[in-house]
């Protein structure tokens, strides 16, 4: 069989299988597409196969002479065997890597404010981020104080990044490997805020009129006054590989009495990876768009999703993390039917921060006896087991923010 025949075939074989992309496809589509400069074509045959694959999915779109190469990525080949979990219970913050099942720590950073000036006693700021990202090959968490905002693509081996100064004028692609920047990609609207969909193949990007971080302290309480209002203009939709994307205008989300709800006001992605969630922390709750910008109806899957449960979803759809629970155990939270809302089991942990596999997930949990809040760490969870299994050491502090450190997770 020739190489015009595999490829062929192969294109066929995966036509009849259906158009489902994998976590990670991005990455390891640009790994193939750096690497075939050097390799023969016969020894290639599989990876040209994804890389017309990616081809037929996403046209072909004129760079407008920006700088769209493609990133540093991972192999192309899926592993075989499920990684162990790796645990550091006396290490906070964490330095070596964490991870259960499919999900790994991809990141952390902690957060404090920079105040700037002040008048009549009103003091004003910035809140501004300081990042540890993974390094794949030393397994090791890296100070990184070029960035304020860090968004880590499936497969832990890409980042999209903004400089400090929000809202940016460019994204940056961010080969975590190397360190290095691989792409920019310039925007009309700045930008204030980034995710990745969840295969990877996606970036949304919220923009800003204003750095939407703006901090006041009156009388040494930090607060936000009503005088300070959300300057978010819309979001983007980019397509990693080509880096094309699309702006779409929306304004700022107010509640039932028409109050501004923050000035942070983020877009995601659902799961299906065409709708747009605008996170909205009090009623009507989030509020969901086409990539058109156009208001649409919550996708059937995610109508129960709670805004700041961050696990979402379960990696094969049937099970949505829910809220605090408290009744099982004096820390406990809800697992959902996804379709209906409805309980369908209880399971320890605080808050429920990501999925590990279909039935255990990464999430913030105290001791047992522990009655401090603030004094908790990452464990992981098992439905239908009383078992805890620690990943990281305790948080610092007590007053919900001082010795605080925020995990982000991408699945490895």
């Amino acid at each position: 069989m020739n190489v015009e025949e595999l490829l062929r075939d192969t294109l066929r074989e995966q036509a009849e299988d259906g158009p489902r992309t994998p976590p990670g496809f991005a990455d390891r589509v640009l790994a193939v597409r750096r690497r075939r400069r050097t390799r023969r074509i016969a020894s290639v045959a599989a990876a040209a196969v994804v890389v017309l694959t990616a081809a037929i999915a996403v046209p072909s779109l004129d760079s407008g002479g920006h700088d769209v190469r493609p990133l540093r990525g991972v192999d192309p080949k899926p592993a075989t065997t499920r990684p162990a979990p790796s645990a550091h219970p006396a290490q906070s913050p964490v330095h070596e890597l964490v991870a259960a099942g499919r999900t790994a720590m991809a990141a952390y950073y902690t957060q404090k404010t920079d105040w700037q000036s002040a008048h009549d006693g009103i003091y004003k700021g910035i809140g501004v981020r300081t990042y540890w990202l993974l390094d794949p090959k030393s397994g090791h968490y890296e100070k990184n104080t070029r960035w304020s905002w860090v968004a880590v693509a499936p497969g832990l081996r890409t980042a999209a990044v903004l400089e400090r100064h929000l809202p940016a004028h460019r994204i940056g692609l961010l080969d975590l490997t190397s360190g290095k920047v691989e792409r920019w990609i310039p925007v009309d609207h700045p930008v204030g805020g980034l995710e990745f969909s969840h295969d990877g193949t996606r970036l949304v990007a919220t923009t800003y009129g204003e750095n939407p971080d703006k901090r006041i302290k009156m009388d040494d309480i930090n607060r936000i006054p009503v005088s300070l209002k959300s300057s978010r203009t819309g979001f983007y939709v980019f397509d990693v590989l080509s880096g094309k994307g699309s702006w779409a205008e929306v304004g700022v989300q107010r509640d039932d009495q028409g109050n501004e709800i923050n000035l942070r006001q983020d877009f995601g992605f659902c799961r299906d990876g065409r709708t747009i969630r605008g996170q909205q922390s009090i009623t009507p709750g989030d509020r969901f768009y086409d990539v058109s910008g156009r208001e649409v109806s919550a996708p059937h899957e995610e109508r129960y999703r709670t805004w700041f449960v961050k696990a979402g979803l379960s990696p094969d759809g049937t099970k949505m993390a829910g809220d605090f629970a408290g009744e099982k155990w004096y820390t406990s939270s809800w697992i959902l039917d996804p379709r209906t809302g409805k309980h369908l089991a209880e399971v320890h942990g605080q808050q429920l921060l990501a999925w590990a596999d279909d039935k255990s997930l990464i999430a913030w949990d105290i001791a047992k006896g522990e009655k401090n809040e603030f004094h908790n760490r990452l464990v992981l969870v098992t439905i239908g087991s009383d078992k805890e299994v620690p990943l990281s050491g305790f948080l610092k502090g007590t007053d919900g923010s001082a010795g605080r450190w925020e995990p982000l997770f991408a699945e490895r």
